[in-house]
């Protein structure tokens, strides 16, 4: 297995046939994690690639790899990265990076005065985020859509959540703010 050997792009309605291997890996990932990742529906993913709004990564020929989707928040204000999962036997080959560049300039390019962030618990997508531009923040400067937060329902640490008035998580939040990184280019 090489990298070389994969295709990342811009996910579409044909590529629907993955949505259940998508599906039933985020599953299973979370069960073996103890946490992350809530269950998406094959439903709820065909829409995010019919929609323009998810990356999809697989071989030349054809098997799944990755899968990553956006979320609008805030009438355009906000945009969420959420969902990230490789298979298995491709991690730690550089896929997670690759989709996760490909999400952000595809969200840059749809909605380029959005903050974009997202919530994690693993160290590497925090290097990845970080390599973007994400830097940490407080959970109040990202979006207060209960939308987004309801998406944390199916996570193990969804009460602690909750009982903090969605203030404080086990994740890490993280944003990539344009008005700031346009200051910071001037520099």
């Amino acid at each position: 297995m090489e990298i070389t050997d994969v295709i990342i792009r811009q996910a579409s309605m044909a590529d629907c046939n993955y949505a259940v291997q998508i599906s039933e890996e985020m599953e299973a990932s979370a069960r073996v994690r103890g946490t992350g990742i809530g269950k998406r529906s094959p439903d709820a993913i065909c829409q995010k690639m019919a929609e323009g709004n998810a990356v999809i990564a697989f071989t030349k020929g054809g098997q799944w790899v990755g899968y990553i989707y956006l979320e609008v928040y805030a009438h355009a204000r906000f945009v969420s990265h959420c969902g990230l999962i490789v298979a298995p036997e491709w991690r730690r080959l550089g896929v997670a990076t690759q989709m996760k560049e490909c999400i952000f300039w595809l969200t840059r390019k749809k909605y380029p005065l959005a903050k974009i962030f997202g919530i994690t618990t693993t160290l590497a997508t925090m290097r990845i985020n970080s390599k973007l531009g994400l830097q940490p923040v407080t959970f109040s400067e990202i979006t207060a859509d209960p939308s987004f937060w309801k998406k944390c329902e199916q996570c193990v640490n969804y009460q602690n959540l909750k009982n903090t008035n969605f203030r404080n998580c086990y994740c890490t939040a993280m944003m990539f703010d344009p008005d700031i990184a346009l200051n910071v280019n001037k520099l």
